[in-house]
């Protein structure tokens, strides 16, 4: 009888009934014993959650799958590795689309287990790391934890740079640990077109240069006291005239105690 709620919700699943499905198998996973049949049943409800874009149950069903894949897999380090790779890319899905998921897929995916896990088997996810942490600067409750995670990013990008780049890569490489200015600019120009013609990316695009150009402009002022508007909007990829409104914007939203001289460019 059990059983049958698991058979029905798969049969509901392929359907597309998904917010049916994901009711079935709830009801399974609270009633059944058979533990394999309920880890099955847990990826079904999360998968079931995400196709109705219910984002703050997806990130309780992730949540759910990585315990099982702690305990239930704990003697098989391969299926850890499969499982965890699976995980991860699920939970793009709700990172790019809830702002509430934000925060505890962030701190997820900074575990040692599942930054393993993407250095291991799927460099690629750090594109969507790094995209998420730099977006996620002023949106941060905690900026120390912030910091942190921008020192472990360039860590991850030196240490996988033989194995993987793109320009997102590219541009934390330029900035951070190459300290070249012009190639973040360009980088951050390759990183633009990547971000809009990316399925996760394309809505945050817009975001993403403008925290990248707050990281060149905090560079900038960490080795210059004195700014140089028409040297730093190049800097920027803007024109100069952009480059002055685009720094007064960040001097009034961030309080600075600085001044422009539009007579000397500084």
């Amino acid at each position: 009888m059990v059983d049958s709620l698991y058979d029905f919700g798969q049969f509901q699943f392929r359907c597309g009934n998904y917010g049916a499905a994901a009711d079935l198998l709830y009801q399974f996973r609270v009633l059944s014993t058979d533990n394999d049949k309920v880890a099955q049943a847990t990826w079904g409800k999360l998968a079931s959650e995400i196709l109705t874009t219910n984002w703050d149950s997806a990130v309780e069903e992730l949540m759910k799958v990585k315990e099982s894949i702690d305990t239930k897999l704990f003697s098989n380090p391969r299926a850890q590795l499969d499982h965890r790779t699976m995980l991860v890319h699920w939970a793009l899905f709700p990172l790019f689309n809830s702002e509430a998921a934000r925060e505890p897929i962030l701190d997820l995916f900074f575990t040692a287990p599942f930054i393993n896990t993407i250095q291991t088997s799927c460099p690629w996810i750090l594109r969507y790391l790094i995209a998420a942490v730099i977006t996620g600067r002023s949106r941060s409750r905690n900026s120390s934890q912030h910091q942190k995670q921008m020192k472990d990013v360039v860590r991850y990008v030196r240490q996988e740079a033989y194995e993987y780049s793109d320009p997102i890569t590219e541009f934390i490489s330029a900035l951070y640990i190459a300290h070249d200015f012009n190639a973040a600019r360009e980088a951050l120009a390759r990183a633009e077109e990547v971000c809009r013609g990316d399925f996760f990316l394309g809505a945050t695009a817009d975001a993403f240069v403008d925290a990248a150009r707050h990281l060149i402009c905090e560079s900038y002022c960490k080795i210059f006291s004195r700014m140089n508007i028409r040297d730093l909007s190049a800097k920027l990829g803007l024109n100069p005239d952009d480059g002055e409104k685009w720094i007064v914007n960040l001097i009034r939203e961030t309080r600075l105690d600085a001044k422009i001289d539009s007579r000397e460019g500084t």
